[in-house]
């Protein structure tokens, strides 16, 4: 089945339509923005299941969309080597998701408001996507993605595992 999953690569082509499909749906109706939790489990649940960074490489519809769009406007600059170190990743995951947690814990459960909170993280993240994405490389971004981060760790953890 990893193999399987591995000749997918063509999905990188075409996937950017979901990201535009769940902006144009948050728009239309802000409660769409629930669906972004899809864009934050789906690449945990490959690492999960022993596929790595998969998602990253082959599905991700953010990805997909800096990679197809903003190749043309992109000054194709390499990242300083700060945005590179760990350290640094480790700490956009901890603010973002700290973020996260502390707007769900305000949300008292109200699902509009979660769908808001995950609207308001899916434009933030995107809109620094694209700053980056031109200033730098295209997908710029998916060195120092959140949740690229996680499922790094998690394939990290997971080797050390089986050893």
């Amino acid at each position: 089945m990893k193999n399987t999953l591995l000749r997918k690569s063509s999905w990188m082509e075409w996937s950017w339509v979901f990201i535009i499909a769940f902006f144009v749906l948050s728009i239309y109706n802000p409660i769409f923005g629930i669906l972004g939790i899809i864009c934050m489990a789906t690449p945990l649940y490959f690492s999960l299941r022993g596929y790595g960074k998969i998602h990253c490489s082959h599905y991700c519809p953010r990805g997909s969309f800096l990679g197809t769009f903003l190749n043309v406007f992109s000054f194709k600059k390499s990242l300083p080597p700060f945005f590179r170190k760990q350290y640094t990743r480790h700490v956009i995951f901890g603010a973002m998701m700290g973020s996260f947690i502390f707007s769900l814990s305000q949300s008292g459960g109200d699902v509009r408001i979660i769908s808001f909170i995950l609207l308001r993280m899916m434009t933030a993240s995107f809109i620094m996507a694209i700053f980056l994405g031109i200033f730098f490389k295209p997908r710029a971004w998916c060195q120092v993605c959140p949740m690229g981060h996680a499922t790094g760790l998690i394939e990290t953890m997971q080797k050390k595992e089986n050893r």
